[in-house]
């Protein structure tokens, strides 16, 4: 079994050569005394990545900078109102391991059932090993929404996850996001003022719909804003998530003419594409560029039209990575996150939601091999869970999502201690009338089942 710290270091080894190779510097990795918990698990690659070593550090050395901080979403451009994290408190920028691993075991076990604790899949293994909960941003709301007697949820994922939960949680119950400069890129790629500019300019060319069908229904997918999932529910649109996004483009066609899908464009071409919907029907919208970049006629045509988003982490899949594979391992299965490039789940042997890598991963016979297209820190998890199993993730450079990153346990430490001590810090709000038209939405997507 292969660890992600013997990952990097034969990345490192690579990446050293090829760089003595070709004269480009070369990076060097933190010595072994580094606490597991900060280990590195990324490494820029040589030529074209946008994957960098500083992850290597600990968050709080670049939380406060700005852009999304080192990472697979490193290059993307990031919101100049997005929340920045505070500076954390010198007792637990300090703490070693175990001090850190002690106080949250003596935290959690003071606020006993009064407070818990979310994780998502992508999470590193030393904060999931506290996670009451482990799941997909949508389990992870639901396990929220049926936790009545908790008067606080940690949540250990990224921001719009923090307002969904906030959002279906009772009124009384506090979300706590740890870090707040956790967001995500692909969401913010997004934003609702974006968005409202294209439903004018949509209604204006397809005008209001005939035959009891409305010209255009929104979708968009449950990575986004509040205020993007608020405006589905006003207008007759609803939230997907990669599980049920074709029961929700089912459930959008028997209403209206066409569907306008965002943030991810990958997640809504390949759903439409497996549905039989053609290339030309699903032209992308660019949110820069006056009707998106198409024109009217190609709207008027459409049946899917894609926002132009996308998720830093499954972007970086290629086809060559499958091939590669298929080429080393004979006989390996490939399974990939249907927020890759249409190409890459084309070539793949399955796509599906994290939910579904999971559940393909444990129905396999022992011995199999599996090559995986999605977070490296679930997969790594998958390898450990199954040793019976060969089972490798196609990226080779290890690149993780960059804000998943930001969850560190000393910020998990923290959050605990200052709820023990009576405060409750990093608070995810989302305000009365936005949660009231989400939850429309969310609403319809619970009905929408695959």
């Amino acid at each position: 079994m292969t660890s992600v710290h013997e990952l990097i270091r034969g990345a490192v080894s690579r990446e050293e050569a090829a760089a003595e190779e070709s004269g480009v510097p070369g990076l060097s990795l933190p010595g072994a005394a580094r606490p597991r918990s900060t280990r590195p698990i990324a490494l820029r690659a040589v030529g074209g990545s946008t994957c960098g070593s500083e992850l290597a550090q600990v968050p709080w050395s670049f939380d406060t900078a700005p852009g999304y901080g080192p990472g697979a979403s490193v290059a993307d451009a990031i919101p100049t109102d997005a929340p920045r994290q505070g500076v954390l408190p010198a007792r637990y920028r300090e703490a070693s391991e175990e001090q850190l691993h002690e106080w949250i075991v003596e935290a959690r076990a003071e606020l006993g059932d009064r407070v818990r604790i979310l994780g998502h899949f992508y999470q590193r293994d030393e904060i999931v090993q506290y996670a009451d909960f482990v799941g997909d941003s949508f389990m992870l709301a639901q396990a929220a929404k049926s936790s009545p007697e908790a008067e606080a949820f940690v949540f250990c994922g990224v921001h719009f996850m923090a307002e969904t939960a906030d959002i279906l949680s009772g009124p009384e119950q506090a979300v706590i996001l740890p870090n707040l400069a956790a967001g995500c890129s692909m969401a913010d790629m997004a934003t609702i003022e974006q968005v409202e500019e294209c439903w004018r300019e949509l209604t204006e060319v397809l005008g209001e719909g005939s035959d009891g069908l409305q010209s255009v229904i929104p979708v968009t997918y449950m990575n986004s804003s509040a205020a993007i999932k608020a405006f589905c529910g006003r207008n007759g649109g609803i939230v997907c998530t990669s599980s049920n996004a074709r029961a929700v483009l089912d459930w959008a066609f028997a209403r209206g003419q066409r569907v306008v899908f965002f943030p991810d464009q990958h997640l809504g071409r390949n759903t439409a594409t497996a549905m039989g919907v053609a290339e030309e029907q699903m032209p992308l919208w660019r949110p820069h560029l006056p009707l998106g970049g198409n024109t009217a006629e190609q709207l008027r045509d459409a049946w899917v039209i894609l926002w132009n988003g996308f998720c830093s982490v499954h972007k970086r899949f290629s086809v060559a990575q499958i091939e590669q594979a298929r080429a080393e391992h004979p006989g390996v299965r490939v399974i990939v996150h249907p927020e890759c490039p249409a190409a890459v789940v084309a070539a793949a042997d399955g796509a599906g939601s994290t939910e579904y890598i999971r559940r393909e991963v444990e129905a396999a016979e022992p011995g199999s091999v599996i090559a995986i297209g999605t977070e490296i820190n679930l997969v790594n998890r998958l390898q450990q869970q199954h040793p019976e199993l060969t089972i490798f993730c196609l990226d080779p450079v290890v690149c993780p999502c960059s804000t998943m990153y930001r969850i560190h346990p000393a910020y998990l430490a923290w959050t605990l201690e200052s709820l023990l001590a009576g405060e409750t810090p990093n608070r995810i709000r989302v305000p009365d009338a936005v949660a009231s038209d989400s939850r429309v939405a969310l609403e319809r997507m619970l009905a929408a089942r695959p």
